[in-house]
């Protein structure tokens, strides 16, 4: 990994926002954060976003407590990034806003919180556009399970039609 200070290695159009984050706090500014600035750091190399994660956790959360939060963040997305069948988007770290795949991944982790199988399972099927997945499926439990533990539980508001996002995804890509 590298530290770079280059700004063309990070999106310069984020992708379209669906919700707003100057409202969202504690979990959810947490976790969609850090899905961001982790993916961030895998498409880009950049270490730096990664650090940006850490230091939002370690903020939030007390270093101790951001090792295992951050540990079973990586994990999740290491599993998202190898099992997506195209690049997995997120806003620049600035954005004011969480884009689609950042609003599934949201969505992924609020119905593991909520034991909403069914819909944790159709956005991770929407979120990797591919049927395997059973490793995503697993971390994202991981990570769930970990950040409930450390009082951190996203809204049940948060679970989106994932069937919605994936139509939309579908249409988009015919259309180009």
């Amino acid at each position: 990994m590298r530290r770079s200070n280059v700004t063309a290695l990070r999106p310069v159009a984020p992708p379209a926002v669906d919700r707003a984050l100057p409202g969202a706090r504690g979990a959810e500014r947490l976790i969609g954060l850090g899905f961001r600035y982790w993916v961030s750091g895998y498409k880009s190399g950049d270490i730096d976003r990664w650090e940006d994660a850490w230091r939002i956790y370690a903020q939030a959360l007390g270093p101790n407590a951001a090792r295992t939060a951050v540990s079973e963040l990586s994990a999740w997305v290491r599993a998202v990034s190898a099992a997506a069948r195209r690049e997995i988007e997120v806003c620049a770290g600035d954005c004011d806003g969480f884009c689609r795949d950042e609003s599934l991944a949201l969505s992924m982790i609020a119905a593991c919180q909520h034991n909403t199988c069914p819909a944790m399972r159709a956005c991770a099927f929407a979120l990797i556009e591919s049927s395997l997945i059973d490793e995503v499926v697993h971390h994202a439990e991981s990570f769930a399970v970990t950040m409930r533990g450390l009082d951190q539980v996203l809204s049940p508001g948060l679970i989106v039609n994932a069937a919605a996002y994936a139509a939309a995804s579908q249409d988009a890509a015919m259309r180009q």
